[in-house]
């Protein structure tokens, strides 16, 4: 599933795509053909992210609201577009492009109301400049469930996925299994800072990169990562390999459904 830097990088391509234009809005698979019948023509007003939920805003109808899920995912092209193939749930272009939306969990006409509702059972998310650590920290002081589990949670904090939840609690050198209640303030201050910086740079390379410059390949000398889901990263999907820093081998198992990754050194309890 796509972790939060992602939607915001998507609600960025809408906005220099689409923003202030009127658009062409069709269904060609149909499940959303009356209400993209409804945006057909007109103006998008805007384009925003919060945590894993994208939102595409036309005054006079309301907001699309997108949720990718595990399937979901978008293609962009300039103008012409191609014909588009039966799979595409909505698909929006003007003269200069297209964005084609394919197989989301949830595209969903909504209203003003509906969306506020949907931002209220949401937790604050690292990437919107009106959010902060503080709400997030008041429930995870209070918990007793493991620090990975709440990371993951979003009603607490919206947009962390595996990658970000494994690599903060790395270079921060927290025990995924302690308790929420046993994190310091001092320790959340620094997650939630690092969380904003590596998400922010996420965006901007729209990849995931969690590596200090000294363990980068080149610095250390050693091959670079080859996977499919992003970048350089110290635990997440390295499970029995060596540790970047100690040496260790990664460790992974089973937390609240997802794979979690750590260093048992480098992550004492």
């Amino acid at each position: 599933m796509p972790e939060g830097h992602t939607i915001h990088r998507l609600a960025a391509d809408h906005r220099a795509l689409f923003a202030g234009e009127a658009v062409h809005a069709t269904s060609p698979q149909g499940k959303f053909a009356d209400s993209a019948a409804l945006i057909d023509g007109q103006v998008l007003a805007g384009a925003e992210a919060h945590g894993k939920h994208l939102f595409l805003g036309f005054e006079a109808v309301g907001w699309v609201h997108i949720h990718l899920g595990l399937f979901g995912k978008y293609t962009f092209g300039d103008a012409p577009a191609p014909p588009p193939t039966e799979t595409v749930r909505l698909r929006l272009a003007n003269t200069s492009g297209y964005a084609d939306l394919r197989g989301p969990t949830t595209c969903t006409l909504v209203t003003e109301g509906e969306k506020q509702a949907i931002h209220d059972r949401l937790g604050p998310d690292p990437l919107r400049e009106d959010d902060d650590g503080d709400r997030a920290f008041r429930r995870i002081a209070r918990s007793r469930t493991t620090v990975a589990a709440l990371l993951m949670d979003q009603k607490i904090v919206a947009g962390v996925g595996n990658v970000y939840r494994a690599e903060v609690l790395f270079r921060h050198g927290i025990d995924p299994y302690r308790a929420g209640r046993d994190l310091t303030r001092r320790e959340w201050d620094a997650i939630w800072r690092d969380l904003t910086d590596l998400m922010r740079e996420g965006v901007r390379n729209n990849r995931i990169d969690t590596v200090r410059p000294e363990h980068e390949p080149e610095a250390m000398g050693r091959p670079p990562r080859v996977d499919d889901h992003g970048g350089e990263v110290y635990v997440y999907r390295r499970a029995g390999q060596a540790c970047h820093i100690c040496g260790t081998a990664v460790r992974t198992a089973d937390l609240a459904a997802r794979n979690l990754f750590w260093c048992p050194e480098c992550q004492k309890a």
